[in-house]
């Protein structure tokens, strides 16, 4: 029971969010082949398509959740926001570095594996979204500031 309210409630914000990413998104350009309003849309389908597979057949056990799995969870939404605010000031690499090796340090990894993954989620995932994708990644405020500071120094 529980699952359909929750998800009925979802499908009629996700209605709302279907509705505005059909009418009102428009990019005055296209960069990639799906173009930027194509995203919204596609994303909007599939969550309506998965909400109603949840309300025709809900699940049927009761789902436990202890307290360190709310603590989790709510540390990864504070986790997401912080990578939200810092992904300009400190670009793309170094923001998700801090974020991998602190999600993953919180999910019980060691300190060496965390801070492994966190330096290939970063350095991999730049290379892969702004060489093989042709993204336009931040570099970081940071960045900028040293490398502006370097070429006034050499000059």
């Amino acid at each position: 029971m529980v699952d359909r309210i929750f998800a009925g409630v979802l499908l009629v914000v996700t209605l709302a969010y279907a509705v505005i990413a059909f009418t009102a998104i428009s990019a005055p350009f296209q960069y990639d082949p799906l173009g930027p309003e194509s995203w919204p849309r596609i994303l909007s389908l599939v969550a309506i398509a998965c909400l109603l597979v949840i309300l025709w057949k809900p699940d049927t056990e009761e789902m436990g959740v202890t307290r360190q799995t709310w603590f989790r969870l709510g540390a990864t939404v504070i986790m997401l926001v912080a990578y939200s605010e810092l992904y300009e000031p400190l670009g793309f690499i170094l923001a998700t570095i801090l974020f991998g090796t602190t999600l993953c340090a919180m999910l019980g990894a060691g300190i060496w594996r965390s801070a492994l993954f966190g330096v290939a989620a970063g350095v991999l995932g730049y290379l892969l979204c702004a060489t093989l994708l042709e993204l336009n990644l931040p570099d970081g405020e940071l960045y900028e500031a040293i490398v502006d500071t370097f070429q006034e120094e050499s000059s």
